[in-house]
């Protein structure tokens, strides 16, 4: 896959550019519903021969736009975007960078410049798509902008269990701590990359090693708690709980949750190596104990849980 980062204006030539199936969206999560644009925008390539690509914007753009709600952490932050992206045999990446400037193109000019002027043959995108200056332009009006240019594709609402399938409703999920409830919008488990770091080394002096997971700012962190989990090393999964949050028995405050992983049956220095941490299931809220001992006692009792579960 060739990813193709754009600022407006753009410099691309058309003529220059392969003859495309273009799918549109923002696809933060890649859930269900973004998974169906994608595959109609791949099937129509092979069929007619050209090549398939997606395009997304980024930073969010209700960072620009002055929303209420910013999101500045990402169900799937562009790097893990790009490699699912990837994983799905798209060919061509278009990353436009979601600025003032960008926002204020009148609907008919993003269709010029970014579908016509990319030489999109056929654009596929969600039935809420929206584009150009305040969002006036959507699926409604993408044929009188095509004037018989490029054809369209519109994929309607995907449901499951009567919810729409949504990049809201999973952030919503993952404030809860419901993260058993992801993997069937996602067709996934939810998932972070990080890097094993070192920690307080406190685990290791009460029977409960961990590794210290460092990960990107970008990530959407699920509810804090404790939760059970499987972490991914160089290709192998090992099973485990996981505590995100402050550690309020050791620390009165702390700014950013941490990520601290118990594997079992594991003893092995990984210290800067690269892992993925999946969320399966929540078990608790983080709380303050009262004593060390009360802390053990509950960290017994939750790796008990884990193996029941994993067994």
């Amino acid at each position: 896959m060739k990813t193709i980062r754009l600022t407006h204006p753009h410099q691309l030539k058309k003529e220059e550019l392969p003859q495309t199936v273009l799918a549109l969206g923002y696809f933060d999560g890649i859930h269900l519903g973004h998974q169906r644009v994608i595959k109609k925008a791949k099937e129509i390539a092979e069929v007619k021969g050209w090549a398939s690509a997606v395009m997304s914007f980024h930073p969010h753009p209700s960072v620009v736009l002055g929303s209420e709600i910013k999101h500045v952490s990402y169900l799937t932050p562009l790097e893990e975007k790009e490699k699912l992206l990837e994983e799905m045999g798209i060919d061509l990446f278009y990353i436009v960078q979601f600025d003032e400037e960008f926002a204020s193109l009148p609907p008919e000019e993003f269709v010029e410049q970014y579908i016509v002027g990319l030489n999109a043959k056929h654009v596929v995108a969600g039935f809420d798509f929206t584009y150009g200056r305040f969002g006036k332009g959507n699926m409604a009006t993408l044929a009188e902008h095509a004037r018989g240019r490029f054809l369209q594709t519109m994929i309607e609402k995907v449901e499951i269990d009567c919810e729409k399938v949504s990049s809201t409703m999973l952030r919503l999920l993952l404030k809860d701590g419901a993260v058993e409830k992801i993997p069937k919008f996602l067709n996934r488990y939810y998932s972070i990359k990080g890097k094993v770091v070192h920690g307080e080394k406190r685990g290791a002096t009460i029977g409960f090693p961990t590794a210290n997971i460092q990960c990107s700012d970008d990530y959407l962190l699920p509810q804090v708690g404790v939760y059970i989990v499987q972490m991914k090393l160089n290709g192998e999964r090992f099973n485990g709980i996981a505590n995100i949050g402050f550690k309020p028995t050791f620390h009165e405050e702390k700014s950013r949750p941490t990520i601290e992983v118990h594997l079992f049956e594991f003893n092995k220095q990984i210290y800067g190596e690269a892992v993925e941490i999946f969320w399966l299931k929540r078990l608790r809220e983080e709380k303050k104990f009262a004593s060390v001992d009360a802390l053990i006692k509950q960290l017994n009792k939750d790796k008990e849980i884990g193996l029941k579960y994993f067994s």
